[in-house]
C-alpha cells in the first residue's frame, strides 16, 4: 500500500515487531474473509524480519530464505510496514488505541538470562546475544569489541545459539567470507587467535537442546576438530530409560552423533571444539578480566519435571580467556504493557494479554505472540501455530465486540498521525531499496550481502536523515 492510498473504514490491527511471529500473525489476519482487516506493522529498526536478520547465523542462508514468505505478506494491499518507529517513545499505546482495534506485541526476547554466579561481569565475559548481534550487524551491537586474542574460550550452554557461537568462532575466514556476516566482524575474526572452544552443558548428552543439524555441523568444520569424551556420551541408566520411554528422535540422533565423535581421533586441525556434559559453572575467576572458570560436576536425578541436574561435591577449574553465556533469552518490558519479570514475558491466556501473571483480568485490545508470549522456545516455524492461536483469540473477541473502540482508523489519518510522531519512518518499499543496496555491495566484493550496520547510514541511503532535521527546525 502506498502512502497516498486511503483504505475504507475497516478493522485495523497494529503489530509491534517484525520478526517471524509478527509476520505469521499478519498473514492469518489478512486471510480472514469475514472481516476487512488492515494490518500496520511497527518496527524499531529500519529493517524488518527480527532474529531472521539479526539472530540467524550468517552461515545458515537457507534458514534466512523464509524472508521470501514474509516479503509476500508485506506486499498485501492491506498491509503497511512502519520501520524506524519505537513503540512507547515514538508511538505511545494510548495514542495507538485511537487508531486500532487491537495491538499485537511481537517483540521477542531481547536480552539474556544471567548465570547469577561470581565473576559474571568480568571483562571478557559476554552474553551470547551480544556476540550474535555483533556478528550479524545489528545496530545495537556493532560498537561491541571482543578480545579475539583469547586462545581458550568457554561457551556455557548447549542450545542452538551456543552452537552458532561455537561455529562462528571456529570457522575459517574463507568459510565466512561468502556469508552476510558484518564486515567488521569478518575482519576481527580473520585475526582471531582462538585455539580451543570448550562447550559446557548442565545436563547430559541426551538432554542437550541443540538440533541434529547444529551438532552435525560441528563435526564438519574445515579447520576445527571436535573432541568428545566417551564417558560423557555413554548413557547412564536414567538417560537410557528416558530416551526409550519418551521417543524423542532428535535426542536419540544427537546421542548417536556425539558417540560417533567420541570414536574419532583428532586430525591436527588448528582449532579444537571440546564438548563437556553434566557440568555447571559456579564461578568465573579473574582479577579484572576472565582468567578461568570453575565448574561443578553434576548428576541426573528424577523429578516431577523429568530428569534434572544436581551438583555433586566434585569441582574443576579450567583456565580460559573468554566466556560466552548462552543459557537463554529474556523478554524486556514495554511501556504501559503488563510484564512478568520472572519469566520475561507478557502475562497472557492463549495470547490474550492479562493484567498480571496467573490473573484473569484481560487487557482489552492487547494480544501477544512469539517469545514474548511463551518464552524463548522452539524454532522459527513454531511461531506460526503460536501466532494463529493469538489471532484467533482476537477474532473471537472481535465477534463479541470485546476490542478497542478507535475513533479514527482511516489510513490517511493514521499516516498523518504517524508523520507527526516520526516523520522519517521507513516503509517496506524503503527496506527493499536498502536490501538492493546491500546485495549490490555484496556482489561487488564477491559476498552474498554487505549489511548496513548503522541506522544513520540506512536513513542517509534513503534520503530520510534530512527529514528529521527539517521536522525539528
Amino acid at each position: 500500500m502506498t502512502d497516498s492510498e486511503s483504505a475504507p473504514q475497516g478493522i485495523r490491527v497494529a503489530i509491534i515487531g517484525s520478526g517471524p511471529s509478527g509476520f505469521y500473525a499478519a498473514d492469518h489476519l489478512l486471510k480472514q474473509t469475514d472481516y476487512n482487516i488492515y494490518v500496520d506493522m511497527y518496527e524499531r529498526l529500519p529493517t524488518p524480519f527480527g532474529l531472521v536478520r539479526g539472530g540467524v547465523a550468517p552461515d545458515h542462508p537457507k534458514i534466512k530464505s523464509v524472508t521470501k514468505l514474509y516479503t509476500r505478506i508485506a506486499t498485501h494491499e492491506r498491509f503497511n510496514f512502519f520501520g524506524n518507529v519505537e513503540f512507547g517513545s515514538d508511538v505511545p499505546r494510548a495514542e495507538m488505541a485511537q487508531h486500532y482495534h487491537a495491538i499485537i506485541y511481537a517483540v521477542g526476547a531481547q536480552t539474556d538470562k544471567k548465570l547469577g554466579i561470581p565473576g559474571e561481569d568480568l571483562i571478557n565475559s559476554y552474553a551470547a546475544t551480544e556476540f550474535v548481534g555483533w556478528y550479524n550487524a545489528h545496530p545495537d551491537y556493532r560498537h561491541y569489541e571482543f578480545d579475539l586474542t583469547a586462545k581458550r574460550v568457554a561457551v556455557i550452554g548447549v542450545g542452538n545459539v551456543a552452537m552458532d557461537v561455537t561455529r562462528i568462532l571456529a570457522r575459517t575466514t574463507d568459510e565466512l567470507y561468502e556469508t552476510d556476516i558484518a564486515d567488521y566482524a569478518l575482519e576481527a575474526l580473520k585475526n582471531s587467535q582462538v585455539e580451543e572452544i570448550i562447550v559446557l552443558g548442565r545436563r547430559g548428552a541426551a538432554q542437550a537442546a541443540f538440533t541434529n543439524p547444529e551438532i552435525k555441523e560441528l563435526g564438519e568444520m574445515e579447520d576445527a576438530d571436535i573432541i568428545v569424551s566417551k564417558a560423557d556420551v555413554t548413557l547412564d541408566e536414567l538417560s537410557a530409560e528416558d530416551l526409550k520411554s519418551n521417543g524423542d528422535r532428535q535426542a536419540v540422533r544427537n546421542v548417536e552423533i556425539l558417540q560417533e565423535y567420541a570414536d574419532r581421533e583428532p586430525t591436527g586441525k588448528s582449532r579444537k571444539i571440546i564438548m563437556r556434559f553434566l557440568v555447571s559453572p559456579v564461578e568465573i575467576i579473574g582479577d579484572e578480566k576472565v582468567e578461568a572458570i570453575k565448574i561443578v560436576k553434576n548428576e541426573l536425578v528424577v523429578t516431577d519435571r523429568g530428569l534434572r541436574s544436581r551438583p555433586t561435591d566434585e569441582y574443576e577449574t579450567i583456565p580460559v580467556d573468554m566466556v560466552f553465556r548462552s543459557v537463554g533469552y529474556l523478554g524486556v518490558a514495554l511501556p504501559d504493557v503488563p510484564f512478568y519479570d520472572r519469566w520475561g514475558t507478557i502475562p497472557n491466556d492463549k495470547g490474550r494479554v492479562l493484567t498480571e501473571h496467573e490473573g484473569d483480568e484481560q487487557v482489552i485490545g492487547d494480544y501477544v505472540v512469539g517469545w514474548i508470549k511463551r518464552g524463548p522456545s522452539g524454532i522459527i516455524g513454531t511461531n506460526k501455530p503460536d501466532a494463529v492461536e493469538s489471532v484467533n483469540m482476537f477474532l473471537e473477541d472481535l465477534s463479541m465486540g470485546k476490542v478497542l473502540s478507535p475513533t479514527d482508523t482511516d489510513t490517511d489519518h493514521v499516516l498523518k498521525w504517524l508523520k507527526s510522531r516520526k516523520p522519517n519512518f521507513v516503509t517496506f518499499s524503503d527496506w527493499e531499496k536498502l536490501d538492493e543496496i546491500e546485495l549490490q555491495r555484496g556482489q561487488e566484493t564477491g559476498r552474498s550481502r554487505v549489511k548496513f550496520t548503522r541506522i544513520d547510514d540506512m536513513l542517509d541511503a534513503l534520503g530520510k536523515s534530512e527529514v528529521l532535521k527539517i521536522a525539528g527546525d
